[in-house]
């Protein structure tokens, strides 16, 4: 799997309006075959930052997102809102899925 973490500044302005404005990438993103999540988190020290975590089924599941048109024009569209180049980690990983957390157990 290819996890991927992304931390996402917006500009005071459009912070109230981020999630919005990523509505229709998060739509197409979730549509496709190979996208296992695409979940995005509000800070609760800086409300301005928006965190995504997202994963993939493999690097072609990988590659046809960063390829698919609502890609592309997210890529051209955010930056408006945003006030530094957004922060990513991207790793291969060996999972398929979230695991249960083994330091503990809710029965």
């Amino acid at each position: 799997m290819i996890f991927i973490v992304v931390k996402f500044k917006t500009k005071p302005e459009w912070t109230d309006r981020w999630l919005e404005l990523v509505a229709p990438f998060t739509a197409a993103t979730r549509a496709e075959e190979g996208n296992l999540w695409f979940d995005w988190s509000r800070s609760v020290d800086d409300p301005t930052e928006f965190l995504l975590v997202e994963a993939f089924r493999d690097q072609a599941a990988g590659a046809a997102h960063v390829g698919s048109p609502y890609f592309k024009t997210a890529m051209n569209e955010l930056p408006q809102a945003l006030a530094s180049t957004p922060q990513i980690i991207s790793q291969t990983i060996d999972a398929t899925g979230w695991s249960e957390m083994g330091e503990m157990t809710v029965e």
